[in-house]
Protein backbone atom coordinates (compact mmCIF):
# COMPACT_ATOMS: atom_id res chain seq x y z
CA UNK A 1 0.00 0.00 0.00
CA UNK A 2 1.11 3.38 -0.90
CA UNK A 3 2.14 6.43 1.10
CA UNK A 4 -0.66 8.81 -0.25
CA UNK A 5 -4.34 7.37 -0.45
CA UNK A 6 -7.19 9.37 -1.69
CA UNK A 7 -10.70 8.22 -1.77
CA UNK A 8 -13.39 9.56 -4.07
CA UNK A 9 -16.70 9.75 -2.06
CA UNK A 10 -20.02 10.19 -4.08
CA UNK A 11 -21.99 11.16 -0.72
CA UNK A 12 -21.07 12.07 2.97
CA UNK A 13 -20.52 8.98 4.61
CA UNK A 14 -19.66 6.11 1.82
CA UNK A 15 -15.85 7.33 2.56
CA UNK A 16 -16.82 5.43 5.95
CA UNK A 17 -18.63 2.62 5.28
CA UNK A 18 -15.99 1.32 2.50
CA UNK A 19 -13.50 2.55 3.94
CA UNK A 20 -13.28 3.29 7.30
CA UNK A 21 -11.02 0.13 8.56
CA UNK A 22 -8.34 0.84 6.36
CA UNK A 23 -8.40 4.51 7.06
CA UNK A 24 -8.02 3.94 10.27
CA UNK A 25 -5.37 1.41 9.58
CA UNK A 26 -3.37 3.49 7.56
CA UNK A 27 -3.48 6.74 8.98
CA UNK A 28 -2.36 5.67 12.07
CA UNK A 29 1.10 4.34 10.21
CA UNK A 30 1.69 7.49 8.87
CA UNK A 31 -0.36 7.52 5.67
CA UNK A 32 -1.68 10.68 4.37
CA UNK A 33 -5.74 9.66 3.67
CA UNK A 34 -7.41 12.30 1.60
CA UNK A 35 -11.09 11.80 1.26
CA UNK A 36 -13.41 13.97 -1.67
CA UNK A 37 -17.05 14.31 -0.99
CA UNK A 38 -18.17 15.18 -4.49
CA UNK A 39 -21.71 15.93 -4.40
CA UNK A 40 -24.04 18.04 -2.82
CA UNK A 41 -27.98 17.28 -2.58
CA UNK A 42 -29.22 20.43 -2.29
CA UNK A 43 -28.06 21.42 -5.69
CA UNK A 44 -28.87 18.00 -7.13
CA UNK A 45 -32.27 17.53 -5.44
CA UNK A 46 -33.36 20.92 -3.76
CA UNK A 47 -37.19 19.44 -3.32
CA UNK A 48 -35.52 16.63 -1.78
CA UNK A 49 -32.71 17.61 0.26
CA UNK A 50 -32.28 21.73 1.80
CA UNK A 51 -29.24 23.28 2.11
CA UNK A 52 -29.54 22.95 5.86
CA UNK A 53 -29.59 19.60 5.52
CA UNK A 54 -26.40 19.30 4.06
CA UNK A 55 -24.44 22.04 6.34
CA UNK A 56 -25.38 19.51 8.94
CA UNK A 57 -24.02 16.05 7.53
CA UNK A 58 -21.15 17.74 6.34
CA UNK A 59 -20.34 18.80 9.87
CA UNK A 60 -21.07 15.39 10.90
CA UNK A 61 -18.81 14.64 8.03
CA UNK A 62 -15.97 16.70 9.50
CA UNK A 63 -16.25 15.12 12.76
CA UNK A 64 -16.34 11.40 11.78
CA UNK A 65 -13.51 11.83 9.42
CA UNK A 66 -11.64 14.04 11.98
CA UNK A 67 -11.60 10.88 14.52
CA UNK A 68 -11.14 8.29 11.84
CA UNK A 69 -7.98 10.20 10.87
CA UNK A 70 -8.32 11.27 7.58
CA UNK A 71 -5.96 14.48 6.71
CA UNK A 72 -7.72 16.35 4.44
CA UNK A 73 -11.20 16.09 3.26
CA UNK A 74 -12.44 18.35 0.50
CA UNK A 75 -16.12 19.01 -0.52
CA UNK A 76 -17.33 19.45 -4.13
CA UNK A 77 -21.03 20.45 -5.06
CA UNK A 78 -21.56 18.36 -8.08
CA UNK A 79 -25.57 17.98 -8.14
CA UNK A 80 -26.44 14.40 -6.25
CA UNK A 81 -29.45 12.63 -8.01
CA UNK A 82 -29.15 14.58 -11.02
CA UNK A 83 -25.33 13.55 -12.13
CA UNK A 84 -26.65 11.88 -15.05
CA UNK A 85 -27.89 15.12 -16.62
CA UNK A 86 -24.23 16.94 -15.93
CA UNK A 87 -21.47 16.17 -18.14
CA UNK A 88 -18.93 13.64 -17.87
CA UNK A 89 -16.19 15.45 -18.93
CA UNK A 90 -16.66 18.17 -16.01
CA UNK A 91 -17.00 14.99 -13.46
CA UNK A 92 -13.89 13.96 -14.88
CA UNK A 93 -11.93 17.06 -14.68
CA UNK A 94 -13.35 17.77 -10.89
CA UNK A 95 -11.19 14.31 -10.20
CA UNK A 96 -8.67 15.12 -12.09
CA UNK A 97 -7.66 18.31 -10.25
CA UNK A 98 -7.50 16.28 -7.32
CA UNK A 99 -5.17 13.50 -8.49
CA UNK A 100 -2.52 16.76 -9.74
CA UNK A 101 -2.91 17.97 -6.70
CA UNK A 102 -2.36 15.11 -4.17
CA UNK A 103 -0.73 12.99 -6.53
CA UNK A 104 -2.14 9.85 -4.87
CA UNK A 105 -0.34 6.04 -5.24
CA UNK A 106 -3.58 4.66 -4.52
CA UNK A 107 -7.72 5.80 -5.09
CA UNK A 108 -10.00 4.15 -3.53
CA UNK A 109 -13.54 4.60 -6.18
CA UNK A 110 -17.17 3.41 -5.51
CA UNK A 111 -18.14 -0.59 -7.53
CA UNK A 112 -19.48 -0.09 -10.73
CA UNK A 113 -22.68 -2.14 -9.77
CA UNK A 114 -24.21 -0.42 -6.97
CA UNK A 115 -27.69 0.55 -7.73
CA UNK A 116 -27.07 4.08 -7.11
CA UNK A 117 -26.68 6.63 -10.01
CA UNK A 118 -24.34 8.94 -8.65
CA UNK A 119 -21.90 5.72 -7.31
CA UNK A 120 -21.77 4.43 -10.92
CA UNK A 121 -21.41 7.75 -12.58
CA UNK A 122 -18.22 8.66 -10.21
CA UNK A 123 -17.15 5.62 -11.04
CA UNK A 124 -16.83 6.02 -14.70
CA UNK A 125 -15.60 9.55 -14.62
CA UNK A 126 -12.83 8.34 -12.13
CA UNK A 127 -11.76 5.56 -15.38
CA UNK A 128 -11.37 8.76 -16.83
CA UNK A 129 -9.24 10.48 -14.62
CA UNK A 130 -7.39 7.33 -13.80
CA UNK A 131 -5.86 6.39 -16.70
CA UNK A 132 -2.37 6.20 -16.12
CA UNK A 133 -0.44 8.88 -18.25
CA UNK A 134 2.87 11.08 -17.93
CA UNK A 135 0.81 12.94 -15.27
CA UNK A 136 -0.51 10.26 -13.76
CA UNK A 137 1.52 7.99 -11.93
CA UNK A 138 -1.41 6.34 -9.53
CA UNK A 139 -0.22 3.05 -9.20
CA UNK A 140 -3.74 1.01 -7.76
CA UNK A 141 -7.27 2.01 -8.45
CA UNK A 142 -9.49 -0.32 -5.89
CA UNK A 143 -13.49 -0.26 -5.45
CA UNK A 144 -15.46 -0.52 -2.67
CA UNK A 145 -18.58 -1.85 -1.66
CA UNK A 146 -20.68 0.45 0.32
CA UNK A 147 -23.58 -1.51 2.78
CA UNK A 148 -27.34 -0.36 1.43
CA UNK A 149 -25.61 0.24 -1.97
CA UNK A 150 -23.58 -2.35 -3.52
CA UNK A 151 -26.18 -5.58 -2.37
CA UNK A 152 -28.40 -3.99 -4.69
CA UNK A 153 -28.23 -3.49 -8.18
CA UNK A 154 -30.62 -3.90 -11.10
CA UNK A 155 -28.64 -6.51 -12.47
CA UNK A 156 -28.25 -8.72 -9.36
CA UNK A 157 -24.35 -8.66 -9.93
CA UNK A 158 -22.54 -9.93 -6.75
CA UNK A 159 -19.53 -7.77 -5.87
CA UNK A 160 -16.69 -10.13 -6.07
CA UNK A 161 -13.41 -8.66 -3.91
CA UNK A 162 -10.01 -9.99 -4.69
CA UNK A 163 -8.28 -7.63 -2.20
CA UNK A 164 -8.13 -7.93 1.19
CA UNK A 165 -6.99 -5.88 3.96
CA UNK A 166 -6.55 -7.21 6.96
CA UNK A 167 -8.02 -4.95 9.90
CA UNK A 168 -8.03 -5.73 13.80
CA UNK A 169 -10.77 -5.28 16.38
CA UNK A 170 -9.83 -2.01 17.01
CA UNK A 171 -9.91 -0.64 13.51
CA UNK A 172 -13.44 -1.93 13.30
CA UNK A 173 -14.37 -0.19 16.34
CA UNK A 174 -12.67 2.88 15.19
CA UNK A 175 -15.00 2.53 12.13
CA UNK A 176 -18.18 2.06 13.46
CA UNK A 177 -17.69 4.84 15.90
CA UNK A 178 -16.56 7.04 13.34
CA UNK A 179 -19.84 6.57 11.51
CA UNK A 180 -21.95 7.16 14.62
CA UNK A 181 -20.69 10.71 14.02
CA UNK A 182 -22.99 11.11 11.10
CA UNK A 183 -26.00 10.95 13.24
CA UNK A 184 -28.43 11.81 10.43
CA UNK A 185 -27.69 8.60 8.68
CA UNK A 186 -27.44 6.40 11.37
CA UNK A 187 -29.73 2.93 11.48
CA UNK A 188 -31.24 0.45 13.85
CA UNK A 189 -30.22 -3.05 13.02
CA UNK A 190 -31.21 -4.59 10.65
CA UNK A 191 -30.77 -1.83 8.71
CA UNK A 192 -27.56 -2.44 6.52
CA UNK A 193 -26.25 1.38 7.43
CA UNK A 194 -26.12 0.32 11.23
CA UNK A 195 -23.30 -0.54 13.34
CA UNK A 196 -23.83 -3.98 13.69
CA UNK A 197 -24.24 -4.54 9.95
CA UNK A 198 -20.86 -2.43 9.40
CA UNK A 199 -19.07 -5.08 12.17
CA UNK A 200 -20.71 -8.06 10.78
CA UNK A 201 -19.47 -7.67 7.03
CA UNK A 202 -16.08 -6.93 8.24
CA UNK A 203 -16.45 -10.35 10.05
CA UNK A 204 -17.52 -12.07 6.75
CA UNK A 205 -14.97 -10.39 4.65
CA UNK A 206 -12.11 -11.13 7.13
CA UNK A 207 -13.85 -15.27 7.15
CA UNK A 208 -13.53 -15.19 3.36
CA UNK A 209 -9.99 -15.10 3.55
CA UNK A 210 -9.14 -16.61 6.90
CA UNK A 211 -8.38 -13.32 8.79
CA UNK A 212 -10.57 -11.98 11.70
CA UNK A 213 -11.62 -9.15 10.21
CA UNK A 214 -11.21 -7.18 6.79
CA UNK A 215 -12.87 -4.70 4.11
CA UNK A 216 -12.15 -6.10 0.90
CA UNK A 217 -12.22 -4.79 -2.30
CA UNK A 218 -12.03 -5.28 -6.50
CA UNK A 219 -9.02 -4.33 -8.18
CA UNK A 220 -9.52 -2.09 -10.98
CA UNK A 221 -5.75 -0.92 -11.53
CA UNK A 222 -2.85 -2.18 -10.56
CA UNK A 223 1.18 -0.82 -11.55
CA UNK A 224 3.95 -2.50 -10.24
Amino acid sequence: MSKKILILSPHADDEILGCGGIISKYSKNGYDVSVIVLTNASIGAPELFTKKQIKLIRSESQKANNLIGTKNLFFEDLPALSLQNYPMYKISNIISKYITKIKPDTVFVPSSIDIHQDHKIIFNAAKVSLRTNKKNKVKKVLSYEVLSETEWNEDQKAFNPNFYVELKKSHIDHKIRSFLKYKSQVKKFPNPRSKEAIYYLSRLRGSQVHMNYAEAFKVEKILE
